[in-house]
């Protein structure tokens, strides 16, 4: 088997400064889109990967963006927030009768919405995992866990992956693996913060050819770190990537054995996966592996408030002497019912099993689309959260970025927004909610840009 070249790296691949961009908006120019991206582009910060923005919204809905000019697409991005769609009735009129009831709770005063959150998150939640602390954005709550970690240990060494993401803030920026969020102005950053190379059977690492042959070297890396520091507080990992790359069978296991051994605690970061993405209610489910905290966010809002949580063991609740959280907003009573109301949709409407059979359908449609298209490299992933990887070469595997930007813009065209990671990997993540028509309309096109001459 002809094995990979360097593997991608670019945390997007529709640069928002890029000619390809630049060519859609003039293609799609009007008066008042225009001048709303400009008044945006005066007063916001600058920053890469989101100024200038690509379009201006002015409605969503269930599966559906609509921009400023009345064009709709089906959004497959999301930024991970819409399990349930956009504006789900139940979830908006829950929302209004608790800003009737109680629209605010300071942090020292318990309130019902919160408490029941909490209960509800620990009750679904692998066994021993007991207790909570709730923040308003998914960075807060990886430090919130790192925290925890330090506390329990007394160590403060931490080990991840190189291109991961786990958040913008000092400390998950630290622990993450992106060159955007970690280079130039982010340092120096925290001590202590190791990384090992990621699994990614495609474009492996340690240029083995697959899991079959490879005895787990990225596992054993890991390992083989823990053992050498020896000090290690906690690995912290999203138990899927998210660009998407799904474990080789066995990974979770040997390092959480690892853990074990060393004394060490291990983070799963299900921000993005969490909540039955995958197909399943947490992404570890897959693989069998109880993690000592999970991180929750995003789609806890049910994609109209923000709200995170971190889930820990409840024989971790050992730092009731500092402030680990102190959050203006840690039980408000509003982004609690939002996200109770969340999980019982998600759960009412069946929506975790939803996503495995979605999924599985269209995985095999994607396949099928590999077997027709000599640029369509890989497809992976689980659930309703699926890649489909260009290159310009199936045998060197060298990536396709330019290829995957045109066809990112042909589907834009058509009607379907998603995003493409590591600049060459169109990163499909449609809402649990989506009707089988609108996935596989979603599907062909797809099909039809990736096969256009």
């Amino acid at each position: 088997m002809a094995q990979p070249s360097t593997p991608p790296t670019h945390t997007e691949g529709e640069s928002n400064t890029s000619a390809a961009r630049a060519a859609w908006r003039g293609r799609h120019d009007d008066a008042a889109t225009r001048a709303l991206l400009e008044r945006d582009a005066a007063v916001f910060l600058h920053q890469a990967l989101s100024t200038p923005c690509l379009s201006a919204i002015a409605k969503a809905e269930g599966i559906w963006i609509e921009d400023t000019a009345g064009r709709r697409y089906m959004d497959f991005h999301g930024n991970s927030v819409h399990h349930i769609g956009y504006g789900h009735p139940r979830l908006t009129a829950a929302i209004k009768a608790q800003l009737d009831e109680l629209s605010f709770a300071p942090r020292r005063f318990a309130c019902e919405p919160a408490v029941a959150l909490a209960e509800t998150l620990t009750a679904r939640a692998p066994d021993g995992l007991g207790k909570v602390l709730f923040t308003t954005g998914g960075s807060d709550a990886v430090e919130v866990a790192l925290k925890v970690a330090r506390a329990a240990t007394g160590r403060f060494k931490t080990v991840s992956f190189w291109d991961a993401f786990h958040g913008a803030g000092f400390g998950a920026a630290s622990v993450g693996g992106e060159q955007t969020f970690r280079s130039h102005i982010a340092g120096p950053l925290l001590p202590g913060a190791e990384h090992v190379a990621p699994f990614a059977c495609y474009h492996c690492p340690y240029n083995h050819a697959g899991p079959d042959v490879c005895g787990l070297a990225c596992a054993e890396m890991l390992a083989y770190v823990l053992a050498r520091e020896g000090d290690v507080a906690a690995v912290i990992a999203e138990p899927m990537r998210a660009v998407p790359y799904v474990p080789p069978p066995g990974f979770w296991k040997r390092v959480r054995e690892a853990c074990d051994d060393h004394g060490t605690l291990l983070i799963f970061d299900e921000i993005p996966t969490g909540l039955g993405k995958t197909g399943r209610f947490f992404a570890s489910d897959h693989d069998g592996v109880t993690p000592d905290m999970i991180v929750l966010g995003k789609a806890l809002g049910g994609g109209i408030l923000p709200i995170a949580a971190t889930i820990v063991r409840s024989d971790l609740d050992v730092a009731g002497e500092f402030a680990i959280g102190h959050y203006t907003h840690e039980k408000n009573p509003v982004t609690s019912r939002a996200a109770l109301t969340t999980i019982e949709i998600i759960e009412e409407e069946g929506l975790v099993e939803q996503a495995a059979v979605s999924g599985r359908h269209a995985m095999e449609r994607m396949h099928d689309l590999m077997n027709r298209s000599p640029i369509v490299g890989d497809v992976r992933g689980r659930g309703l959260l699926f890649g489909v990887e260009i290159v310009a070469d199936k045998q060197t595997r060298a990536p396709g970025n330019n290829l995957a930007e045109k066809i990112y813009y042909r589907c834009l065209d058509e009607g379907l927004s998603f995003k493409i990671s590591q600049g060459c990997v169109l990163t499909l993540s449609p809402p649990l909610t989506i009707a089988r028509d609108d996935l596989d309309r979603a599907l062909g096109i797809v099909e039809h840009a990736v096969l256009a001459p």
